[in-house]
């Protein structure tokens, strides 16, 4: 994991794509939260947003 992440890192650095970002962290938001509330009371509420 951490190689994936230094790997991600050196190739927005290096070809200057800054605007992948915060698509990124975006991806990686929506991605917790679904895991998170999967097994809660809180499931169908948020899968109304989607």
């Amino acid at each position: 994991m951490r190689e994936t992440l230094k790997d991600l890192w050196n190739f927005l650095r290096a070809r200057k794509k800054w605007w992948l970002l915060p698509v990124i962290l975006a991806l990686l938001a929506v991605g917790a939260l679904l895991v998170l509330t999967s097994g809660t009371a809180v499931a169908p509420f948020v899968y109304t947003f989607f």
